[in-house]
This record gives structure tokens, sequence and C-alpha cells, in this order.
């Protein structure tokens, strides 16, 4: 330790040397201090022996506020005497003062001023002031924060942030639970996750990127606590300093986080008629050490989909009608267990490591029943029984260094390993009229997606109202998937004979980055933020079937700026920004899955990247008790990566789900929401999404004709929520959400609806509570009603969830803790990066369990 410790200290030497000047930065966050005050070095103004000492806090959070400043008065002159700045855990302290009756200021940026009147000092004494309490400012330079709903939404230069941690519904449940409530998100039944209307999103975990979120958002929400969610980030407009990934946007989950010293452990569960959870996290922190371990457990059961499927598809000039009915369930266990540890270094230095562990074992069963028509007449009837398994287990560590200068100016270095090993395997059972075992199918198909990223950030303050950023990243991404379709009799082995088939895909991915980034913040509350990135894209890949695939190198320039104004309770943006967006895992594998033969996916290898720019404005402004936000967005996307679907050539009825760089999309819209502090207790919010979309792109169909493709239509969704605080500990919520169809290049998807209510009641001084919480418990079922078609097929969908629910939860915090100063952190790894299957978009009925295809 003692070498590596060395080893860093000669690093930050040398480096130490290429920063600017240092200087204070208020307009971000810093302090101005106090100017040439008597007293402070090189004055030479009469000194005493008095003392006078503090410890400065936030009222509401009752965390330290780092390097406020504090000045002192002599109350018969008025003059400042003496002066200086808090320490990172708030402690301050003046020394050698003149005894005299004086006057401290206290102030700090966000923060209202405070004045402590009547100080009398006398020779030799020192005087403890004690806690000092900070009242956050209503206005602040670079942001607005809502009157009376900061601890909902608050609104900055270029995200929104949604406070979840007051949430009483979502205990039991999970992040898909969370994220449903956010303005500006739409979640649909399955978690897919969309913003503005597209699914091009990256989503992070406490600025972390995972494996397991590029191989599917859905499946990787299920595996995050909803209590355990502290705030979400919607990052409409990201800065030079986020990956280029993501041409929809960033979200960002940020979980609880603990900054006691001493001993704790809490225990969450819940049980309900559809799912249950366990969690248990620790924490321990002594002196410079900390350590944390955590586990949370889910199982989910009782979730039953009927399906109804209708299509009619033509392959040269022979017409096939399939009429399908499903009867599925879904059930599954979901975990994550994590370890963590911190250690400062030194004052201003900080080393952070972690691994946490994700697993998923998720199964479907579906009994299918499928009648072929043959130009109108009967041509077969068929029965198939499917078990579905999507399992996967995946591991993130990190590694994490942070050494700061003074406020805002700071150095970084951030590595991160991740492996995700997915499986997704179906058996199928095929059946006679009677009953009686015909023959059986499997899909064998497993992945192991890993990546290594390292990177380097920097930041400094330059004078008092500006910020430069710049910092390096380099990721090395192997994408390996090995598939195998195989037959067999009633009986017997089986074999990739008789149309079975076998085969692999390697891809590598390595993507060198580097960028720029800077703000400017003037006295008339204006802020700029702009940035320039370039990412360059190194790819190898091939199958086993086509070698190499020659997918060529390519490097991507990227711009971002960002600029708001605030005035008089008013604040204005304008955002722009150009992104890129790789594609993922699931549109890259090629593995032919047929759970369900007449609807089956097949993913592309060969797909390229798709650039899209992002143009915004919003409007965020309170009225008494209301705060407002409208924001107006249009989106241009070139090379879109779509889903797209045409008849089997081989199989008769069989519609073919794969992904294509095709066409141009536009969306041109707007988000808007409203939240009333009624009362300071309770609090109503409205929110509205509505954007128009426009699809184009040219495909080959099954006749390998080239067939011109154009969709366009209205997205509209929103909805309500209520909080209410009472006495004695209790508390209420309740939640509803409609989202209306969604335009498809090749027809619409239907919509759905979600509501919840809850209760909560605060047990034992709050350090438990009891909660009861119900959704969609009006109605035994919904349907989604989806239609699709192309010159040559026609696709009627219609899935019916079962999802009435009910569910019971228990919180308790075991230990006794002392409050210590928040510390910084060492920053993490951010791979904003490669697309998800976050589509929300099913491929027609009869997937198992109706979910999304794989």
């Amino acid at each position: 330790m003692k070498s590596y410790s060395l080893l860093i200290a000669a690093t930050l030497l040398a480096f130490s040397l290429l920063t600017p000047a240092q200087a204070q930065f208020p307009g971000m966050g810093g302090a101005a201090q106090p100017k040439a005050l008597p007293g402070t070095a090189g004055d030479q103004s009469p000194k005493g022996s008095a003392k006078l000492i503090g410890t400065i806090v936030d009222s509401t959070q009752a965390k330290a506020v780092e390097f406020a400043s504090i000045a002192l008065y002599n109350k018969a002159t008025g003059k400042a005497v003496d002066g200086t700045v808090a320490d990172d855990k708030g402690k301050f302290a003046l020394t050698k003062l003149v005894a005299g009756e004086y006057r401290a200021l206290i102030t700090f940026v966000g923060f209202r001023n405070k004045t402590i009147d009547n100080l009398v000092l006398a020779n030799g004494q020192s005087l403890d002031l004690g806690v000092i309490k900070l009242s956050s400012a209503v206005k602040t330079l670079e942001e607005v924060t809502v009157t009376g709903q900061a601890a909902l939404i608050e609104e900055k230069v270029d995200r929104l942030v949604y406070n979840a941690d007051k949430d009483i519904t979502a205990k039991g449940g999970d992040a898909t639970d969370i994220l449903r409530k956010v303005p500006m998100l739409t979640v649909d039944l399955d978690g897919n996750v969309s913003l503005r209307g597209s699914s091009n999103i990256r989503v992070l975990i406490n600025n972390k990127p995972s494996t397991i979120v590029a191989s599917s958002v859905s499946d990787a929400l299920k595996q995050i606590p909803a209590d355990q969610i502290k705030t979400v980030e919607v990052i409409t407009s990201p800065s030079a300093k986020y990956d280029a990934e993501g041409s929809g946007g960033i979200i960002n989950i940020i979980t609880k986080k603990n900054s006691l010293q001493g001993l704790n452990l809490n225990v969450d569960s819940g049980v309900g008629n559809r799912g249950s959870m366990l969690s248990l996290n620790g924490s321990y922190r002594k002196g410079k050490a900390g350590f944390t371990i955590g586990g949370f457990g889910r199982g989910i059961y009782n979730t039953i989909t009927k399906t109804n499927l209708d299509q009619t598809s033509e392959v040269n000039g022979v017409s096939t009608l399939t009429r399908q009915t499903g009867n599925g369930t879904s059930r599954g266990l979901f975990g994550q267990y994590n370890l963590g540890f911190d250690y400062d270094l030194a004052k201003n230095q900080s080393l952070t490591a972690g691994v946490r562990y994700g697993v998923r074992n998720m199964i479907s069963p579906q009994d299918l029943v499928t009648q072929l028509f043959t130009n109108g007449t009967p041509s077969s009837i068929s029965y198939r029984n499917v078990d579905t398994r999507n399992l996967s287990g995946t591991v993130d560590a990190n590694i994490d260094y942070l050494h700061t200068f003074k406020p805002q100016q700071e150095w970084s270095i951030s590595t991160l390993y991740s492996r995700n090993d997915l499986t997704n395997n179906f058996n199928a059972d095929l059946l006679n009229s009677t009953g009686a075992l015909t023959g059986r199918q499997k899909n064998l198909n497993g992945n192991v997606n890993q990546e290594f990223t390292v990177q380097t950030d920097y930041q400094t303050p330059i004078k008092k109202n500006q910020l430069l950023e710049f910092g390096a990243k380099g990721i090395l991404r192997q994408v390996n998937s090995n598939y195998e379709y195989l037959l067999a009799g009633p009986t017997g082995e089986y074999t990739t004979e008789k149309n079975g088939t076998r085969g692999a895909l390697l891809y590598h991915q390595n993507i060198a980055a580097g960028y720029t980034s800077y703000t400017y913040t003037t006295k008339q509350r204006y802020t700029l933020k702009g940035g320039l990135r370039y990412e360059h894209t190194f790819i190898d890949a091939s199958t086993e079937e086509k070698g190499t695939l020659g997918i060529g190198n390519y490097g991507v320039l990227v711009p971002s700026v960002n600029a708001s104004k605030t005035f008089k309770g008013t604040t204005v943006k304008l955002g722009y920004n150009r992104r890129i967006q790789r594609p993922g895992l699931q549109q890259l594998n090629p593995n032919f899955n047929t759970a369900n033969p007449q609807n089956i996916t097949i993913g592309n290898p060969t797909l390229r990247p798709e650039l899209t720019n992002n143009f915004e404005v919003g409007l965020s402004k309170t009225i008494k008790k209301t705060f407002i936000n409208a924001t107006f967005f249009g989106r241009v996307t070139n090379n879109a990566i779509t889903q797209v679907r045409q008849p089997s050539d081989t199989l008769a009825g069989a519609i073919v789900t794969t992904y294509q760089n095709i066409g141009r999309q536009y969306a041109y819209g707007t988000n808007t929401f409203a939240n009333v502090a009624i009362t300071s207790k309770i609090n109503v919010g409205l929110f509205l999404n509505a954007f128009y979309t426009s699809l184009t792109g040219q495909t080959t169909n099954a006749d390998g004709v080239a067939e011109d493709l154009t969709n366009t239509g209205i997205n509209v969704s929103g909805g309500t929520f209520a909080n209410a605080q009472f006495g004695h500990g209790w508390g209420a919520q309740a939640f509803g959400f409609m989202q209306g169809s969604q335009v498809q290049l090749q027809g619409t998807q239907g919509g759905f609806g979600f509501y919840t209510i809850g209760i909560k009641k605060d047990i034992n001084n709050k350090k438990g509570s009891v909660g009861l919480a119900a959704e969609n418990f009006l109605s035994n079922r919904f349907n989604i009603h989806t239609v699709l078609n192309s010159a040559q097929f026609n696709q009627v969908n219609d899935v019916y969830l079962y999802n009435r629910g009910i569910r019971l939860t228990f919180t308790y915090k075991i230990g006794k803790m002392t409050m210590d100063a928040p510390r910084k952190k060492a920053k993490s790894v951010n791979n904003d990066d490669v697309k998800s299957e976050g589509g929300g978009q099913p491929a027609g009925g009869g997937t198992p369990g109706g979910g999304t295809p794989r």
C-alpha cells in the first residue's frame, strides 16, 4: 500500500503541474470567498486569543455544506475583520480573534444567507456555535427549485430529476414501477422504456453501465428494487462528457447511499398475489473506510397471458391464413447482490471499489393452437407446448480513484469490467389432435457479452463563472453467441439433421473517445454549456456460416449545446445535440428463434449505427404553488435501426421479424407536466406526452421485390399522480397512466393502461413502516390490440393481460448511526452505449408469455 500511495502521489504531482491556477467557481456550486479580509494571510490586523468554531449543515437533509463561506463583522463598525471557508465536513474555525462584539454572515450558493448576531468573544475563550442550519434557496443560478415540490421534481440545464424516494406504492416492486411515473418516460407492460417516443435510450445505474442493460433494458429493470431508488435523472440533451450513444437520451437511476458512521442493516420485504420480495442491505463505516453489502431477491408468479392472432400472408400467389390462440404464464426469480468498499487515501483523495452480481431466471410456458387455411381451405391444425427459459448472470467490478484539488477542480480515473452470461432457450413438444406427442424441437442459445472500460476525466473552474472539462475513454467489448436448432421424434436423441441448424457469432467492438466541454454562467443568470466529442469505433465480426462480415470501422463527431436563462421564476432552455445508436446484442444475434413458428425472430449482425439530431426548447415556471414545465422537441434519425417483418418463403403462413438499417425517422412533439402543492402535505401532478412521427424506408420482400414503406401518425400518452402525508406517520399515494396506440413502420401497436394506489404507516419512530398497495384492481384484464400490415401480409394480434395485484410491504432499519458529512467519491465509468431490446414492439401473438420476442 505504501508503494501504491507513493505512485499515486508522484502521478498527481506531475498532473498538477499542468493545471491552471486555482479559482473559485460559485456559479457551479463553489463558494465565493471574502476578499482580503483582515485577519487572513497577509493582513496585519491586531491578533487576540479568542476562537469561534461551528458546523454548517443543510437544514433539509442534515448533511454538511462543504466549503461554505463565513465572514465575521465588527458589530460597532460594520466592517469585516476575518473570514474563512468550511471544510468538506462543514466545519470551520476562526482563531486569534480580538475580544469584542461581532456578527457572523454565512453564505453558500443555493442556500439563503444566514446571519448570527450578538456574538461576544473574550480573550482565551472558544465559542462553539454548534450546528448551523442553512435553508435552501428557492432559486439558484443553474436550476429552478420547485416551490413546495423540491422533493419531487428538479429542473436543470440538461436534465430533469425525479426524486423517487417518496413513492410508497412502489415498495415490493421494481424499477419499472418507478419509471412509469417519471415525466417524459413511457414504460410498457413488458418493461420496455421509451423517451419521447424513442426506445433508443441508454440506462445507467449510479452513473455506471452494465452488460445486463446492454442485453435487455426491460430485464435489467426487473432486478432493481423500487424502494432502493433515490432519484431518476432524465437527460434529454446530454453534454459531450457523456458517451455519444443513446439517440433518444439517457436515463440515470441513482440508488440510495449511506453517509453515516457506524453499523446499520435495512430490511425490506413484500408479499402479494403476483410477486414477493426480500431485501437486506447493510453498511459499516469507521473513520476513513466504509463497507457495504446487500442482497435483493424477487419472485413473480400468477402472471397469466392469453393471445389471439389472425394473420394473412401471400407468397408466390399462395394465400395463407393463420389463426392462433395461446395460453401462457410467467414465473421468475430475480436477484442482485453487491459488495462495496471505499477508502479515503487522504483528505482530498478517495478510492472506491465494488462488485455486483445480478441473476435472472425467467420461465414462460405457453400452449399454442394453430390452424392454417390455404387459399381459403383448411389445410392443417397443430398443437404446441412451449417452455421458454431466459436466464442470465451478470458480474460488474469497478475500481475508481478521485483527486479533488479544490471545489470544482478534480481529476478521476475509472475502470470497469462487466460480463453477462445470457441463455435464451426453448423446448417445444408437438402434439396431434388427440394430445399424442409427435415430435420435439429445441433451440439452445448461449451468449457472453463482456467489456472492459477505462476512462479519465478532469475539470477545473476558470475565473468565477466558467468550468472546463475534458477527458478520454476506451472500451473493449466482445460478444459471443452460440446457437443450435435441434429436432427429435417423440423419443430418441436430438439432432441437427432435417433442417436443424447450428452457428456462432463473434463480434468485437472497440471504441476510443475524447471530449471537451465548457460551461459559462453570467450574473444575469444565463448559462451556456457547449462541448465536442469524437468517437471512433473498430469492428471485427464473423459468423460460423458466412465468415468475416466485413463491417467497416467508423468515426463520429458529436457536438452538443445547452443554454438556459432564469428570470422572475421562469427558466427557458434551448438544446441541440447529435447522437449515435449502435446495435445491441438482441439486434445482432443471428439465432433463428422459432419458439412460435408463425412468428419467427432473427437478428442481423451486419447492422450499422444510426445517427440522430435532437433539438429542444423548454419552459419551466413556478406560479404560486404550481410548477409547470413544457418542452417542445424535434428529432431526425438517419439510417434508423427498425424492426421489419415479412412473410417466410419456406414456412407457410409464418412472419419473420428482423432488424434493418432502413430509411429515416422524424418526430416532433411536446412533453408537458404540472405539479400543484395543494397544501404543504398534499400535491397532485399531471403529465402529457404527444408527438407526431413519420417513418420511411425501403426493404426487399419475400419475392425479392423492393417495397417502399411509409407510416405517419400521432402518439399520445399521459397520466396523473397524487401524494398525501397525514399525521401519526400515515401517508397515501395514487397513480394512473394511459398509453395510446404507437405508430410503427408497418402498422400500430395497441395502447394500455396502468393504475395503482397505496397507503403506508411509519412505526417505531420511523425506524420501520408497513404498507399496502393495489394495482389494476377495477378490471380482470385488458387488451393490447396491435395491427401490422404490408403489401404481403396482414396481422391482427390481441394480447390479454391479467395483472390485477395487491401486495403488503414491511421495512425496518436496525443499527445505531451518527451523521457524517458526505464525501466526494471516486467517479465511475459511464458507458452510454449500445442499443437495447427496448422497442416494446410485440411481433405478433403467441410469443411465449405474451411478451416481446427475443
